[in-house]
């Protein structure tokens, strides 16, 4: 139970900010569903110990099988969220971009992330928590006066700067 009690998310799996809002929306109330690749998630950690999948359910769904696009596009005909944060044209190329999904079901919340946006230098590059960091300055602030920069957790480009900004505009959508 919680303010999000009844909405749908449908959160298609990744690393770092999109899991992390998924399962913030599920600390809220949200029943959020996750889509993983079959024989796992993308990470090392087991998902039995990993802190964000968090109050969520899990499917195995193969995304680069038409019937696994089928299954993941009548999911998302009845959730009111899909998120996803994949680099940019891998959603569309798989065939379930926001195109699709949103003329299948236009009160959808489609909530993207990526590293570096949709567009621009950087779009196409992959992006994590320590880059993101490191461009903008951040990480020389971080460590001991003198000593080299030390490497945070993603707590702050993946969480703070990532997934809280794509729940806010999730929850501004909504």
């Amino acid at each position: 139970m919680g303010p999000l009690d009844g909405l749908k998310v449908l959160e298609v799996g990744g690393i770092g900010p999109g899991p992390f809002c998924g399962m913030y929306l599920a600390d809220l109330g949200a029943d959020v569903v996750r889509v993983d690749r079959p024989g796992g998630g993308v990470t090392a950690v087991d998902p039995r110990f990993d802190l964000l999948h968090r109050g969520k359910r899990a499917i195995a769904v193969d995304l680069k099988d038409p019937a696994g696009v089928a299954l993941l596009l009548r999911l998302a005909d009845r959730a009111d969220v899909l998120i996803e944060g994949f680099r940019p044209g891998v959603a569309e190329r798989l065939g379930f971009g926001p195109d699709v999904c949103l003329h299948r079901r236009p009160q959808l919340v489609y909530g993207r992330i990526t590293g570096w946006g949709q567009d621009g230098p950087r779009a196409h590059t992959a992006g994590h928590d320590l880059t993101y960091l490191a461009v903008t300055g951040a990480l020389h602030a971080i460590g001991r006066a003198g000593g080299p920069p030390q490497i945070p957790l993603n707590l702050l480009g993946d969480f703070a700067g990532g997934a809280m900004y794509l729940v806010a505009g999730i929850l501004a959508a909504l």
